[in-house]
This record gives C-alpha cells, structure tokens and sequence, in this order.
C-alpha cells in the first residue's frame, strides 16, 4: 500500500550579454497571452565574430539523478536502450551526474544481490523522488538504500551506451570514510576513465538543516571532514579524481573550498535552483522567466573561485524550483526557455558544464518515467536539445540595440566547431506579451541562413512543444521538419520572434547545406 501510494503521488507531484543582460534587465512581469493578442517591437542584434568569449566544450551538456535511482541496476544500464536514446539525442559527449540529498543515505553494499522483479523495481523507482523530498521537505531522514556492484557495473554499461562520462557522488554525511573508500574502489576500477570525479558529498552547507550535523556546523568543520574522507579515498584509491564543494548555494563556502583544495579537485561544483519553495504562490512562470539576482550573485562566486584558483566551475545540480519543481511552472514551455537560457548565461560567464537534475515523474525532469512505463521528454528536454542542435564552439559577442522594449530578449553568438566554421545566433524571447521583428547583421559574408525554431502555442503548454516544428518521440528520436531558408543580404537577415520562442539561425555562406 506505502510503494502504491508513493508511485501516485510521483505521477500527480511528482561574452557580452548573459550575465550583463543579468545586471540591466529590470524586473518587468510577462504577461501570458495568447499570440494573436500581442504587439511586436522592431530590434537589431550585431554579432562580431572577430570578438570571442569562453568555449562552449563538447561534454557541457549534462544531466543529474539522485544516488538512490541505483537502488534499481537496471535504470542505469545498456539496456534500457530508450532513455539511452533519450541521453544520446542532447550530444553524444555530456556528463551524467549521480548524486543528491539520496546520497547522504545511499550505502555501498558488495554482498547484496540485485533486484529483478519487476514489481520490486517498480516501487524502488517510485522511492527515489520520494526520498529526495523527505529530505528537500525537512520531514526526517530519507529510506536507506542499497547500492550494489550489479548497479556499478550496468551504470558503466549505460555511460559507454550513451559516450558520455560519470560524476560519483559518495556518501559523507552518513557513512564512514573507510567505507566510502571500499565503495570508490570499486567505481573507479569499474569506471575507469569514464569517471571523471567523486564528490564526497551533496550540499554539506545544508547539513544542518537536513539533520545531518549540528546547527553549528561551519565550512572550518567541513573541510577537516572533506580532508580526511579525501585522504583515506586516495590512499585506497591513489588516482582517484575529486570534485567539490557541490554546496547548494553558499558562496562563502565555495570560495574558501577553492582557495583549500584547489591542488586536489578537478574542477569546482556548485548548485542552482531559480525558485522554491513550489508551495509559495509567488514562484510563477513570470518570475522564472525574469532576471535573478541569486544567479548574479552565483556568477560572482564563480568569478571570484576561478580568479583564485584557475579551476574550471561546474552547475553540477541545477533546474526551475527545489523540491522536485512546481506544476504548471517546472513542467512547461516555459522552463525550455529558461534553461537554454541558462545554459548560454553559464558559458558567457565562464562555466564549463551543467547537469540538470531529474528523475522519475518529478514536475522538472527534463526525461520523466520509469523502464516499466516507458519515458517522456518534459519541455525542459527541448530547451536542451536546441542547445545540443547549436553545438560546441566559441561564444562571439552580441549586442542587442535599444533592447529596453524588450528586456526579456536575450541573444548569444558563436562560431560553431564544425568543418565550416558557421557563425550562428541563438535568441530567446522570453516576452508573453509582445513579439519582436530581429535584424541579425552576422558579422560575416554569409548569403544564407538556415533557422530551427522552439516554440510552443503558450509560456504555460505542457504538451505542444516542438523544435523545427517537431516533438521528441520514443527514445529521444528526432529531426526537423521544417528548416526555414532565408536570403542574407550584407550578412545581414531579418527574422520575427513571436511571444514566448526561441530561434537558432545559422549563417552559411554559398550554397552549402548541411547540419546547423
């Protein structure tokens, strides 16, 4: 009856714009309209290629998942052939991250044997959000579980399944560095270079809050801990690679952590959420879709661990709203804008990666189900994947011109790592109540440009999304129907935005065809 009722509640609850724009976009609402209704402003966006800002690499794109999905082996493995699909449709390098609050309570278990039942899989997978939020709600300790070598090995399965690599989370809060040390072991012989770091922890600057030390518990306490859980890893496991803080949202943790540890992590993780609690009326669609000063500050922690310590920085766990997202928020069109949005926000300002975090039928995973049900793509998943379509390459400078009619729009250039070098454009109007006429002067001698829109009927639709006019269907299959060709005229193209879309339009020059 419990696993019954915990599978129901999962299935009803469950560089020169980013962070500039950030600082100058005021705090204007945007109202949700229908199209037809809205006015349109006229805008122009100059690229200048010859300008470049930070490298968007391969492996940014990720996605997070709570430790405790493990408690399943056959989730995580080459044969759950459909969300490897799904994984291998946003790029074919990324980052799998296994960690959060689940972590702390997840324990290795060498000697257990794996589950095969299916029921039994079923009500394990129905646990996993389940646990996040007891934890998330303060509402006690979640349900221990059980990781096992079957869950490691099939994990490496899926990670060689989809190309992509591993971040590891351990547990710190609640196990011994001796055990954690057994746990590695097995991990990194299994994983191998696919592993490119452990973290020792999730949000140690919440312990206290989450009952897992005391309400004194400070960053001095914290590093000791880190300190010696790092040293017993490494003396069992002496090339094991580290990440770290992974703290929630304390930039006076995250800087000391980098000043401390810089010599032993690879790179430095952090985390970000955009609103929460779900339960507060006020964390609306309007208010995702608008400038955060908490992603400023974020930014400006960042800035300040790379000044001092030349790490690279990670969003290891990030999406809409804490607590598992909040329906009609986390869960619509609305969330594709914002997080591609912050994917590009993040690379302007210097980050290397970002791993969206999910699972199970939570309101903001960006690929909802279980390997009983079958799995969905959330609109989140589209926001992603027109990141993915975009491609790696080099960020260029864009300027937006006169842009206090539309403060929401926001606009990003790059020269892509394809064989032609394609300046390209990505915008995002994130407006309900106005469209936008975009004259985009690409700062090259393109005669063509080939556009994938991202659109949706409304902000608020959680069903008809699509991207060049298609959705994502079973196993993550998708193309574009519809490539819109435009004439360049100068290198210069006009396009319309209309209410709530975005658009990336690739610049060629000749006659050449070919990806985006």
């Amino acid at each position: 009856m419990l696993a019954m009722n915990r599978r129901a509640f999962l299935r009803t609850s469950a560089l020169t714009s980013g962070a500039a724009l950030c600082g100058r976009m005021g705090f204007a609402q945007t109202a949700i309209v229908a199209p037809s209704a809205a006015a349109s402003v006229s805008l122009r966006l100059k690229l200048d290629p010859r300008k470049r800002g930070n490298a968007i690499p391969a492996d940014f794109t990720g996605l997070s998942y709570e430790t405790s999905q493990l408690s399943d082996p056959e989730f995580f493995s080459p044969d759950n052939m459909e969300l490897v699909g799904f994984v291998r449709r946003l790029g074919r390098s990324g980052v799998l991250r296994v960690g959060g609050n689940s972590s702390e309570y997840s324990y290795w278990s060498p000697e257990a044997a794996a589950q095969s039942d299916a029921a039994t899989r079923e009500d394990a997978q129905a646990n996993v959000l389940a646990n996040a939020l007891v934890v998330d709600l303060k509402r006690g300790p979640a349900s221990k579980t059980k990781t096992t070598p079957q869950a490691v090995r099939n994990l490496r399965g899926f990670i060689d399944a989809t190309g992509w690599t591993l971040i590891y989370g351990l547990n710190m809060g609640t196990e011994s560095a001796e055990a954690a040390a057994a746990e590695a072991d097995f991990v990194m012989r299994t994983m191998g270079d696919k592993l490119i770091a452990f973290q020792l922890c999730n949000e140690p600057d919440l312990f206290y809050r989450n009952s897992l030390r005391k309400s004194d518990y400070d960053f001095a306490q914290f590093a000791q801990e880190w300190q010696h859980f790092y040293e017993v890893i490494r003396q069992k496991v002496p090339h094991a690679p580290f990440a770290g803080p992974d703290t929630a949202f304390n930039n006076e943790w995250l800087v000391p952590f980098a000043k401390q540890f810089k010599d032993e992590v690879a790179f430095l993780s952090h985390h970000y959420y955009a609103l929460g609690p779900p339960t507060d009326p006020s964390m609306t669609i309007e208010r995702l879709l608008r400038p955060n000063p908490k992603l400023v500050q974020e930014f400006e922690g960042m800035a300040q661990t790379k000044a001092d310590s030349s790490l690279p920085f990670r969003l290891a766990e990030t999406n809409s709203c804490y607590q598992g997202g909040k329906q009609g928020v986390s869960d619509t069109f609305a969330s594709a804008l914002w997080g591609a949005d912050l994917m590009y926000q993040l690379a302007t300002a210097g980050g290397v990666g970002i791993n969206f975090h999910g699972g199970g039928y939570g309101w903001y995973t960006p690929v909802a189900g279980t390997v009983a049900s079958g799995f969905t793509a959330r609109p989140i998943f589209y926001g992603m994947l027109l990141f993915a379509e975009a491609g790696p390459g080099h960020l260029v400078e864009a300027h937006i011109e006169d842009q206090e009619s539309a403060p929401l729009l926001n606009a990003y250039g790059l020269i892509s790592n394809d064989a032609h070098s394609a300046v390209k454009a990505v915008v995002f109007n994130k407006h309900g109540d106005r469209g936008v006429h975009l004259t985009i002067e690409s700062g090259s001698e393109a005669t063509r440009a080939r556009m994938l829109r991202l659109a949706a009927p409304r902000l608020d639709d959680t069903q008809d999304v699509t991207l060049g006019g298609n959705p994502v269907g079973a196993s993550g299959a998708w193309d574009a129907a519809h490539e819109e060709t435009r004439q360049v005229h100068e290198g210069t193209v006009a396009i319309e935005l209309p209410p709530g879309s975005a658009a990336l339009v690739s610049f060629r020059t000749g006659a050449s065809s070919g990806a985006m």
